[in-house]
């Protein structure tokens, strides 16, 4: 798990910024193609004090047409959401 020396404010969450543009075997995907094929599966970062159903670790799924605040960080490009964003943890 990435550890980042932020923390985030109420209820936001950080996510990992998960970019796809070139397949497996190597295609080129165009910027709208790439965007829709973006996981929305992700493992919580860092977690907001008001966060009450995520915590660090967690993986979560999160709504596919979800807009993040893009953040840069010493330790790489991350995503802000809203915790109401997230439409429920995937138990390990």
């Amino acid at each position: 798990m990435t550890k980042i020396k932020f923390q985030p404010a109420r209820d936001w969450v950080v996510l990992p910024m998960v970019r796809k543009d070139q397949t497996k075997s190597g295609i080129h995907l165009m910027e709208g193609t790439a965007k829709s094929m973006r996981s929305n599966v992700l493992e919580v970062i860092a977690a907001g004090p008001k966060c009450e159903a995520v915590a660090v670790g967690d993986t979560v799924m999160v709504h596919p047409n979800s807009e993040g605040l893009v953040i840069n960080l010493d330790e790489g490009e991350f995503v802000m959401i809203s915790e109401f964003q997230i439409c429920g943890v995937i138990p390990k």
